[in-house]
């Protein structure tokens, strides 16, 4: 163990029921969010990650995608982060670790994280988001680990309403000017999902995945303001152990549910409505409603952390969850491998420097190879979970963070 160090990482008798149930539901929305970013050669300029055309099954498909999922899970993902975080630095302070101790581990954690999505991106996957939650960690554990409850709130407070204002001026700025002033220079983003999947050599899509990468760092990492405040909030509701005891916070945790995942569905209603083709927003408008996916997405991301805080106080009693919840809680358990797992099971099969079959898939049938792969996985999750045995990249990551 590191020196300075009173103790390891967490036991399998420390864990909470809520948090790794939220894990193991929140890999499933995982792997169907990022089905459309695997579907590469589908003709035509895509300023949306879904694509255009396919079959009625497709179209009910990207509605109910956009709407539950996108931009919804990676805030639940952020908030999941920020709780560990304060669970793995006060479970060290109250075994006698020093304060500053247990500070450098964190760092220490976030570093490598960094590291694990760099290497997750130049070997597999673009979308890769355990560079960003790494980076953010070690700022915010850096500004705001030992700073006051309140000081938590404020600040993400903060920033609700600065994304809310840019939300609004946004939404404004489409609905005052003309379509002919709301033109903009068509810029196709998506060019990543041909120039990463759709590359035959796969030293040549490595080098497009790394620029990407990047980019989402920056972008959902510090400019959409959603993860930031994920993580403070997850950080404050850590501190009160809203998911480890969430019988003394049921009210809190009702109203979070309700309110949050009625605002992300009805944002994400309006998005899939204008994506399907209900309405043509302006080019300005279509930015527009970007904005209001992240904004409603955050509130939808912790609506469903809420949720499974709910489900874990529903289910504390049982003695068994069966073969299906324990599945879940297994992935949840060993998230880090199970998040990598997937890459592992997707990207050789779907791009083209592997078996390519992205390229013959469409909305429909690549949601359910998401699905297919998730239950593979909790398959092989519920097998450790048998064994005893941790997930392999936890194993590296612990070793690397707390030492031999």
């Amino acid at each position: 163990m590191t020196k300075n160090l009173a103790r390891g990482p967490v036991s399998a008798q420390e864990r909470a029921l809520a948090p790794d149930l939220a894990r193991g539901f929140m890999l499933l929305l995982i792997a169907i969010a990022n089905t459309p970013w695997y579907l590469w050669g589908q003709g035509g300029e895509r300023t949306s990650a879904h694509p255009g055309g396919g079959s009625t099954l497709d179209q009910i498909t990207q509605g109910l995608i956009v709407t539950t999922v996108d931009l919804r899970v990676y805030p639940m993902f952020a908030f999941l982060f920020g709780y560990g975080v304060v669970m793995l630095y006060q479970r060290q302070v109250a075994s006698g670790t020093s304060e500053k101790a247990a500070f450098r581990l964190l760092q220490r954690r976030n570093l490598w994280l960094v590291v694990f999505g760099f290497v997750h991106a130049l070997l597999l996957w673009f979308g890769d988001i355990l560079g960003a939650y790494g980076l953010v960690g070690l700022i915010l554990v850096w500004l705001f680990l030992r700073r006051k409850n309140g000081t938590l709130l404020v600040w993400s407070g903060i920033g609700v309403v600065l994304l809310l204002l840019l939300t609004a001026l946004t939404l404004l700025s489409a609905v005052a000017l003309s379509p002919e002033e709301g033109t903009v220079d068509t810029f196709d983003l998506y060019f990543i999902i041909d120039a990463a999947n759709g590359e035959p050599n796969y030293f040549a899509s490595a080098l497009a995945r790394i620029p990407f990468w990047l980019m989402l760092i920056a972008i959902q990492g510090f400019i959409g303001l959603a993860v930031p405040i994920a993580i403070l909030l997850g950080m404050w509701a850590a501190r009160h152990r809203i998911l480890e005891q969430p019988a003394d916070h049921l009210t809190l945790l009702r109203i979070a549910a309700i309110v949050g995942i009625a605002i992300g569905w009805s944002g994400g209603a309006v998005r899939a409505s204008a994506k399907l083709g209900m309405w043509e927003p302006s080019e300005l408008m279509d930015g527009a409603l970007e904005m209001v996916q992240l904004s409603t997405g955050l509130a939808g991301g912790i609506g469903y952390v809420a949720l499974f805080g709910l489900m874990g106080h529903w289910l504390r009693n049982r003695t068994t969850l069966g073969v299906g919840g324990t599945a879940v809680v297994a992935v949840g358990k060993r998230s880090l491998s199970c998040y990598l797992a997937q890459s592992i099971l997707c990207a050789p099969v779907l791009a083209a420097w592997g078996f390519g079959l992205g390229e013959h898939m469409h909305s429909f049938t690549m949601a359910l190879y998401a699905v297919a792969v998730w239950v593979v996985i909790g398959v092989w999750a519920f097998y450790l979970e048998k064994k005893s045995q941790r997930g392999p990249f936890e194993v590296v990551l612990r070793r690397l963070t707390y030492g031999k």
